[in-house]
Order: structure tokens, then C-alpha cells, then sequence
């Protein structure tokens, strides 16, 4: 009997040897590709050049990787996304809209822009254009970024329910969403991941609230990281609320989806820079490591769910902390940063954690370098990391629009030849 690729992931996430690597593209929105390069892979693997791609994370303009790509590419990882968008809009009523790079693609019927007079693509949240606009895509940029909408900060009538507002219980809809498409990825015998609304604790990503027209609290990226410190207990009480509404979601998503997915997407917290942490171990260890705790029982108590944390940078002392606060899974392993180097990370941890990306530097090789090293770095990584199993390849992080598509296929070559 063949291995299917739910399978292969099952055997990735115990830790056991398999056929072939285990390949991620698009199953979350840190492990994605640029819209307009799974455009040109579709033309260049499929023959279809006018085939519009479906952008269906818009803040960072990822691609879908849809059901025939991924056959193509080998990937063995599906997402089990949220009905609802990072701009609080549903992926449906597909609209034509050009890049700035000129590709050709389909958003969603609310995704509604409007150009200010240096020709930036300013977003809406809703895409209710009366309201102010929550994000900016430069002129000629290829993603969103935040525009902060901090009120002006009044210590005495600062409420920590003003950064719950956003934190809600998945409605039936909600549900429904999620368990189709659970249901769609094992009848494909993909495996596959789900995100648990309210877990990602400090998620600089989602402070902003992009996806509400008003928003009250901390909402400033740089205010929020001050606030961790000079109010901790303000922040302390933001995650006794989510983690709250976290534990909420889990019972219903459990009940709900049960064994058809494999990962539950927890932390999207970054909490390392390019050569050190950006808080220290006790400030984890005192913040988020005990809420960490609590959502990771759950889940290892109620669900056969590995556990899956994504922070970018140097993280290596952190790591030991992550282990014990019952994380499964670390991504998107960013090996360029100080003490991540893939052999030390394969040996120490190695046994606890399955890496997840650290497949090809996105930051250097994979932009900048030649489509030889591209191979030859991504050949290392799947010899490194895959040994005796426990590796899911991605690159670290998505793979940007900017990319040369020749090191785009010498990545995928690479991982082809690999797995023969």
C-alpha cells in the first residue's frame, strides 16, 4: 500500500523515519508562497499561463496553492484556514486585480483599496471604505503593512477588555467552515493544520486589529511591545482573557473537527531579532510560557493535535522553555540567526521538536543567491534535518514575490530529487 501524505505527516509528527520528506507550502500564513510566484510556478509547471491566481491571505498577498499545484510540487500539508481573513472579509465573490508587478490575479469581492497621492494602496478593514484605513501597501510593494490607529493613551482609563474586543467564540459558521474543509484534506489524504482563535498570545501581527473599524487599548506595535514591560499586568490580564476564550474555542474546535486534522496552530509570537532574543527568558518564563502551558495540556489531554509554535529569529535559548511549555513543533526555524545552526539544533532538540521550515534561507540564499546554491543549501537542510524523521520542509518563512523563479525551481528540484 502506498504512503499518502497524511500518513507521511502522522509518521513526521511521531518522529518516525519516512519514504520522503514532508513538504509544506500554503498550509499556514507563515509557510506560504507570494501570490505572483504560484502564479509563474503554475505557468511554468502546468502550462496555464493565464490561469488567475486566488489571493487568499491578502494582509501578506499570499497565493492559494491549489489542489492540482500541490500535486505537482509534492506537498503533503493542507490548512484548515479561518473563515474570516486578516482584514475581517470572507475569501469569497472572486474579483479580478493586478499587482503591482503586473500579475494578474483574483481577491475576494470586499478585498476594496483606494490609492493616496503617492499612488500607496491603502486597505479598509470590513473592506468598508468610510471608515480609516487599517493597512498600506507601498506603491510597487508586494504586502500590507499596518497603519497604527492608537487613540491617545489615558493610564487611568486604560481596560484590558478594550484589547479582549476582538477575542470572540467561533460561531456555528465558523464551525461548519472549518469542518469542510478538514473533511476536504482527508478525502484528499493531505494532512493538515487549524489555527486556535485567542491562543497566539502578544501576536504583534494581530494587535492592530486590522479586521475591526474601531479599535481601543494598545494598538501601536511599539506601544504593545513597551507595554509588555512598563504594564505588564495590564498585558497579564489581556491573556487571562484570551486565554479564556482560547480554551473556549478548543472545546468546540475539538468537538467539532476531532482527529481529521493533525497540527493545531497555537503561537505566532516572534520573540527572537536577528542575534539575541527580544525579551528575556524570565520575561517569557513570567508572561507567556504559563499560558502557553495551559492551552498545550489542553490539547495533549483532549486531542492527538501535535502543538505547533511559530517565532522568527534567534530563539535558541528559548527553546528548552518551549519543550517544557509543551510545544511539538517549531518553525519557521530561522537557521541564519546566532545558535540555530540546523546540525546543533537537530542534535539537541532533535528528539523533542519537529522543525518545521528551515528549509532554505529566505532571507539571503533563496532571494540573493545563485540557483546552484539554492540546491545545494536546501539538498544540506533535507539531509540535516530529515534524519530518523521529525522534519516537515518550508523555507523560512513565505517565499516573497520578489524571488527569482529560477532559484523558486531550484528549490522545488532540489526537493524532487531528494525525495526519488
Amino acid at each position: 500500500m502506498s504512503v499518502t501524505s497524511r500518513d507521511r505527516l502522522l509518521a513526521t509528527l511521531s518522529h518516525q523515519p519516512v519514504d520522503r520528506v514532508c513538504v509544506d507550502f500554503g498550509a499556514t500564513a507563515v509557510t506560504g508562497i507570494a501570490a505572483s510566484i504560484v502564479a509563474k510556478l503554475r505557468a511554468r509547471l502546468l502550462g496555464d499561463p493565464d490561469y488567475r491566481v486566488r489571493v487568499i491571505e491578502p494582509y501578506q498577498m499570499l497565493g492559494e496553492v491549489d489542489a492540482e499545484l500541490r500535486e505537482a510540487l509534492g506537498i503533503d500539508v493542507v490548512g484548515v484556514y479561518a473563515r474570516t481573513n486578516m482584514f475581517g472579509f470572507e475569501n469569497r465573490g472572486w474579483k479580478p486585480f493586478q499587482l503591482f508587478d503586473g500579475t494578474d490575479v483574483l481577491v475576494p469581492e470586499n478585498f476594496n483599496v483606494k490609492a493616496d497621492a503617492g499612488g500607496d494602496l491603502l486597505m479598509y478593514p470590513e473592506g468598508d471604505t468610510s471608515v480609516p484605513p487599517c493597512a498600506r501597501m507601498p506603491r510597487g510593494g508586494y504586502f500590507f503593512d499596518a497603519i497604527s490607529r492608537q487613540e491617545p493613551v489615558v493610564e487611568a482609563e486604560l481596560d484590558p477588555r478594550h484589547n479582549l474586543e476582538e477575542f470572540t467564540l467561533l460561531s456555528a459558521q465558523d464551525l461548519a467552515h472549518l469542518r469542510g474543509q478538514a473533511e476536504t484534506a482527508v478525502a484528499a489524504q493531505k494532512g493538515s493544520v487549524v489555527g486556535i482563535p485567542g491562543a497566539a498570545f502578544g501576536d504583534i501581527a494581530l494587535v492592530p486589529a486590522l479586521w475591526r473599524k474601531q479599535t481601543h487599548g494598545i494598538r501601536d506595535v511599539e506601544e504593545w511591545y513597551v507595554s509588555t514591560s512598563a504594564r505588564r499586568d495590564y498585558v497579564f490580564k489581556i491573556f487571562e482573557g484570551q486565554c479564556e476564550v482560547a480554551l473556549a474555542n478548543l472545546d468546540l474546535l475539538v468537538r467539532t473537527l476531532g482527529d481529521l486534522v493533525q497540527v493545531g496552530f497555537v503561537s505566532g509570537t516572534d520573540f527572537g531579532a536577528q542575534n539575541s532574543l527580544f525579551i528575556s527568558r524570565k520575561a517569557y518564563r513570567d508572561l507567556f510560557k504559563p499560558f502557553h502551558v495551559t492551552i498545550n495540556e489542553y490539547i495533549h489531554r483532549h486531542t492527538p493535535w501535535k502543538s505547533f509554535i511559530h517565532s522568527c529569529g534567534c530563539v535558541s535559548d528559548l527553546i528548552p522553555d518551549f519543550i517544557e511549555a509543551g510545544f511539538d513543533i517549531l518553525n519557521p526555524v530561522q537557521t541564519s540567526t546566532r545558535g540555530m545552526e540546523p546540525e546543533h539544533l537537530k542534535r539537541e532538540y532533535g528528539k523533542d521538536l519537529v522543525f518545521w521550515g528551515g528549509g532554505v534561507d529566505t532571507q539571503r540564499t533563496l532571494p540573493f543567491g545563485t540557483p546552484g546554491q539554492v540546491y545545494d543549501e536546501v539538498t544540506e537542510r533535507v539531509r540535516i534535518f530529515n534524519e530518523g524523521g521529525g522534519f516537515v520542509f518550508n523555507a523560512i518563512h513565505n517565499i516573497q514575490a520578489n524571488v527569482p523563479m529560477e532559484n523558486v525551481v531550484a528549490l522545488f528540484k532540489a526537493l524532487k530529487d531528494c525525495r526519488n
